[in-house]
């Protein structure tokens, strides 16, 4: 949070310098989540069920994660409006109302705030687990076999644009300046984009639903294509929250006593094998209830 404030202080001349100052509140916002998510871990009423709560209090940092993403969606679009007003006070052949500094940051500034971005991100990516939960959410398939620091899109985009960052006091002042409206404009944009996906994702967990319908497609097939099962009654998937994943199946089987154990081997090992890849897997535990019904003709 510190190194949020001194960046957006140090930012005055500087839309990048202010994006990345943005992108390092919700760093912030997260690793102080994820410090009393692991304190509350701690105590027996966390992962408890209940009438009230059936699946503990663990859906509660789903929600607060929910609320995060929008923030980071927000946080985006006013960057976006901010780097559109700049550019139209300088189209504009009238004077702003509100007049902005548009003098360079000096290089001290720039690579203090850039290397302490680096730093900070570090240190909350390896020694707080930061994002490790929420950044299931929003894989992608194109930096996932990056290094685990790295392949969380929040600390990826943080240290590249930091390390983009410290080449701006290398230029002279109209490279600066279109570098740095390219830096802020790319930040805002993929603040959006990574908002809107957690904002889906976290959505579809809070209403216990499931959003692979791809992966599930495969698994009803392979399932149908047994020749015990003559058909599905009832499918139902869906995740409760980052670590738990339930799944309901109905079929109408037929087939010999032993036969029927082996396709309940068969379905759960399919559900755990195929969907554990899925958003909200890597290390979700999957249960799997399954129900069959005798098929006498």
């Amino acid at each position: 949070m510190a190194v949020a404030a001194y960046t957006l202080w140090s930012a005055e001349g500087s839309l990048a310098l202010t994006a990345l100052s943005h992108l390092i509140l919700f760093d912030s916002l997260g690793a102080m989540l994820c410090v009393v998510v692991d304190i509350l871990g701690n105590f027996e009423v966390w992962k408890r069920s209940s009438i009230r709560h059936p699946f503990g209090l663990e859906r509660a940092e789903v929600l607060a994660g929910f609320a995060m993403s929008v923030l980071l969606l927000f946080m985006g679009l006013d960057l976006i409006s901010h780097n559109l007003q700049h550019i139209l006070e300088r189209l504009g052949e009238h004077e702003a109302h509100h007049a902005h500094s548009h003098e360079r940051v000096s290089a001290g500034e720039v690579d203090s705030a850039a290397l302490l971005a680096i730093a900070a991100t570090l240190v909350s990516a390896v020694l707080l687990k930061n994002h490790a939960r929420i950044g299931k959410a929003m894989r992608f398939a194109y930096i996932e076999s990056l290094p685990s620091v790295l392949g969380n899109p929040s600390h990826f985009l943080t240290i590249s644009c930091s390390l983009i960052m410290l080449l701006l006091p290398l230029l002279s002042i109209e490279p600066y300046r279109w570098l740095d409206r390219l830096l802020s404009t790319t930040i805002a944009l993929a603040m959006c984009t990574l908002g809107f996906r957690l904002v889906t994702n976290l959505g579809f967990m809070l209403l216990m639903s499931y959003d692979n319908s791809h992966a599930v497609g495969d698994v009803m097939r392979d399932i149908e294509s047994d020749p015990s099962v003559t058909g599905i009654e009832d499918a139902r998937f869906w995740q409760v929250h980052y670590g738990l994943c339930m799944a309901g199946l109905r079929l109408r089987v037929r087939g010999s006593e032993e036969g029927l154990a082996r396709l309940r081997e068969r379905v759960q090992g399919l559900v755990r094998g195929r969907l554990a890849g899925g958003y909200g897997g890597g290390g979700s535990r999957w249960e799997v209830s399954l129900q069959m019904d005798m098929d006498r003709f």
